[in-house]
């Protein structure tokens, strides 16, 4: 466990980020053209949506990431109110707009997707109501980052509402299953293989997955890295100002 700590240092996760960066943005670039061409235009229409099943190539990857982004941040937060490491804190205020583009992606394609399916735009379904009260967390969290000037002051009231958030990411991962009431479908991925969409679909969406997951990897390390940055030149234009 000693070594995962390491990196903690911010010379070391910078010099790290240096070196796998590339590798991670090309797989997620890969990955996702890859999948998104092989989910939009080779596999068949589905017999009872037509063609627009095919926005699950880009529905089901981004509210998972939205969920997971969330959850991340919220590790990265418990570990810095436990371990007062700055970079997790910097790696927690860099995923929130990474986490925040991928609710709205999940919310604009749900909307498009159910438009056809429900007849309507938006319903007060369990899941879609606790997807919108996420967002609207991801909104306050970074609102919250923007308006403290003290970073450490920041990410101690930003954690305890990370905590707080992770209710509703919880809830919208689980609301069908909470409530039976509501139009969304269960899960399209499962661990009960009765309960997975079509393997036509199913292989290209694991593809599309990892292209969101790379790519949200990707993003988080880049925005973590110009934190790390960001906060050093903080810190020295504060120290010119007392000197």
């Amino acid at each position: 466990m000693g070594s995962i700590w390491e990196y903690a240092n911010p010379k070391k996760f910078i010099a790290t980020v240096d070196r796998v960066l590339p590798f991670v943005a090309g797989l997620a670039v890969l990955s996702l053209v890859v999948g998104l061409i092989w989910g939009f235009f080779f596999t068949p229409e589905d017999y009872r949506q037509g063609s627009t099943v095919k926005i699950i190539y880009l529905h089901v990857p981004s509210a998972l990431m939205a969920i997971n982004a969330w959850l991340m941040m919220l590790v990265a937060s418990l570990v810095w109110l436990i371990r007062r490491h700055h970079v997790s804190a910097l790696a927690a205020r860099a995923a929130a707009p990474v986490g925040a583009v991928m609710t709205v992606i999940a919310l604009l394609t749900g909307a498009i997707w159910g438009q056809p399916m429900w007849g309507t735009w938006w319903a007060w379904d369990p899941r879609l109501t606790s997807f919108l009260i996420l967002f609207l967390f991801y909104l306050g969290y970074i609102a919250l980052w923007a308006a403290i000037e003290n970073d450490d002051t920041a990410a101690d009231l930003t954690s305890v509402l990370c905590i707080v958030g992770s209710v509703f990411a919880v809830l919208s991962r689980y609301a069908v299953n909470f409530w039976n009431q509501g139009l969304h479908q269960g899960a399209s991925l499962s661990l009960d293989k009765e309960e997975n969409v079509a393997d036509v679909f199913y292989f290209p969406l694991l593809v599309c997955i990892a292209g969101f997951v790379l790519l949200f990897i990707a993003l988080v390390l880049l925005r973590t890295r110009t934190e790390i940055r960001a906060r050093r030149t903080r810190a020295l234009l504060a120290r010119e100002r007392m000197t």
